[in-house]
């Protein structure tokens, strides 16, 4: 890494192993000495310490789009490839790239059918669910928590929301893992290809099912979106459908990161009961499932002496701004007693994850029914993260009983 503090600019290659495994050292180093960086491999300015990347996340001139106030032809941009056209074009009606009033619309209609009272209703189904997996554990050998645990916790409560069977599990990972390859560093061709694959097969099995719960209303969060779009402002099939795959992606892949991320702070900490919701929130600042999160000036700003043109991005490093010590004291110490429980992991202002209440819910009951049942575990050998930037998750998380 090479940190130049005359061109305010970082040369640090977000696929590099060492940074890979401890990208908090890189933070520290950069924090310390730029407020904010040109990230040379990314092309854009970005933000490592907290009172930034909170104010950012609920600055109004900062937006996850920006073609509903600027064209290509404004900003300069070429036509997306016509081989990423559909993806580009499902991307278009998702709530995490909206802004408003597309946005107030859409996530109205959605948090009517995903408020924090619905979502404690599955706290049995957690419960029994977590029970059912740790019985299948390997009782003599090593366990690899990962896709023993935290992969499918999350994955089946999603087919289960969305009114799909249990034995859709294993495509709809599939599904997403091709899906949200397109936002990691190491993005070519056939990762694109595959994406565009995953949309497409999501898409027509999403609509069949769609048709199905119009003609015959469950119980499940699809039918609810149906019928909150029916009621208070249509949604258009489109939207229904790219929906779906964002609870998808977005309820799944951050889920794995973040219990198996919790997990292991959990166990290098030798803090194996008495588990509550401290420790989720301090497992989702101490190791945050994902490290940057993008925007767009809306308009030609200033902020804080930094002139941007209408159009730029900007990286917000949520993972950096977890463990800044101007906000969080002794930073690098896992401590569930904290008081300040502000973290960023789940972003703030109009953007906060929608799904955070699942999310809290799922890793409280996993961390608890685990750490009950399997009170003497251990790590088998040493948790080593995968080549995933700017996402942060573990390779394998194997442990003993």
């Amino acid at each position: 890494m090479q940190i130049n503090t005359n061109k305010r600019s970082v040369d640090l290659d977000p696929r590099e192993a060492q940074f890979v495994q401890n990208p908090y050292a890189a933070y520290d180093a950069i924090r310390a000495q730029l407020p904010v960086f040109k990230w040379e491999q990314y092309g854009h300015w970005c933000f490592p310490r907290y009172e930034d990347v909170n104010s950012l996340l609920r600055d109004r001139r900062f937006g996850r789009q920006i073609l509903h106030v600027a064209t290509r032809e404004e900003l300069g941009w070429p036509e997306p490839p016509e081989h990423i056209k559909v993806f580009t074009d499902h991307e278009k009606h998702s709530l995490l790239e909206l802004e408003p009033p597309v946005h107030t619309r859409l996530r109205g209609l959605i948090n009517r059918a995903f408020l924090s009272r619905q979502v404690e209703r599955l706290r049995q189904r957690l419960i029994n669910l977590c029970n059912d997996l740790i019985d299948k554990f390997d009782s003599s050998g090593e366990i690899d928590l990962l896709p023993a645990y935290a992969t499918p916790i999350p994955i089946i409560i999603i087919c289960e929301l969305l009114g799909a069977p249990a034995s859709m599990a294993d495509q709809f990972l599939a599904w997403s893992h091709d899906h949200v390859a397109m936002y990691m560093a190491r993005r070519d061709r056939a990762v694109e290809d595959r994406a565009v694959a995953a949309v497409s097969a999501f898409s027509d099995y999403m609509r069949g099912l769609i048709a199905e719960r119009r003609k015959s209303p469950g119980e499940d969060l699809l039918s609810e979106l149906i019928r909150a779009s029916d009621e208070h402002g249509k949604l258009s099939e489109d939207e229904l459908v790219t929906t779906a795959i964002l609870l998808l992606n977005a309820g799944h892949e951050a889920t794995v990161h973040s219990l198996g991320n919790a997990i292991k702070a959990l166990l290098e900490n030798n803090i194996r009961s008495g588990l509550t919701a401290d420790h989720v929130e301090e497992a989702l600042r101490f190791d945050a499932p994902l490290h940057m999160f993008t925007r767009y000036a809306l308009e030609d700003l200033d902020y804080n002496g930094l002139k941007l043109k209408k159009g730029e991005v900007v990286g917000l490093m949520l993972g950096a701004a977890n463990r800044d010590p101007a906000r969080f004291p002794d930073p690098h110490r896992f401590d569930p007693s904290r008081a300040d429980k502000s973290h960023v992991s789940f972003g703030a202002g109009i953007h906060f994850c929608i799904g955070a209440p699942l999310a809290r819910l799922e890793m409280e009951v996993a961390l608890q029914t685990l750490f009950n049942r399997l009170p003497q575990m251990r790590l088998a050998s040493r948790p080593q993260y995968k080549d995933v930037y700017h996402f942060h998750g573990l390779e394998k998380l194997a442990v003993t009983r």
